[in-house]
């Protein structure tokens, strides 16, 4: 009964982790392009482009570690 519980927090804990790492990441991201383009204006397009793919991959892991939250806590 308490393994289960145990097991549970641990999933939480684990899942809090991944989505508050990928919202760091993607806010890292963010500042930084930022900074690029503003020092480098005519680049913008290009530094836009790989900030988007970027976050979509941070995201997506996000989104797979609550997938995998969800699937332990609610099999």
């Amino acid at each position: 009964m308490w393994e289960r519980a145990i097991a549970f927090l641990a999933a939480g804990i684990g899942a809090i982790g991944a989505v508050w790492a990928g919202a760091y990441g993607i806010s890292v991201i963010a500042k930084s392009s930022m900074e690029n383009i503003a020092r480098q204006p005519e680049s913008a397009n290009d530094i836009r482009g790989v900030v988007v793919i970027t976050a979509a991959m941070i995201e997506g892991i996000a989104l797979l570690a609550l997938i995998i939250y969800f699937l332990l806590v609610f099999k």
